[in-house]
């Protein structure tokens, strides 16, 4: 199971999604970033970042 926490790209941001999927979770993330952030273009180094802001999430065993 991996985890996103917005908060690492936009400080400040609560919001956190987690998926085995990192394609599930790229495609919450961006559309998060659209709904509440107000992104109207993602460029391909924001799903970049997104990417390398995942991580192991340990707790879902």
């Amino acid at each position: 199971m991996k985890t996103f926490h917005c908060g690492s790209l936009v400080p400040g941001c609560q919001w956190h999604t987690r998926s085995d999927s990192e394609a599930e979770i790229v495609s919450r993330a961006v559309d998060h970033l659209r709904e509440a952030h107000g992104e109207t273009i993602i460029r391909p180094s924001i799903v970049e970042q997104i990417k390398e802001r995942m991580a192991d999430d340990q707790s879902a065993a």
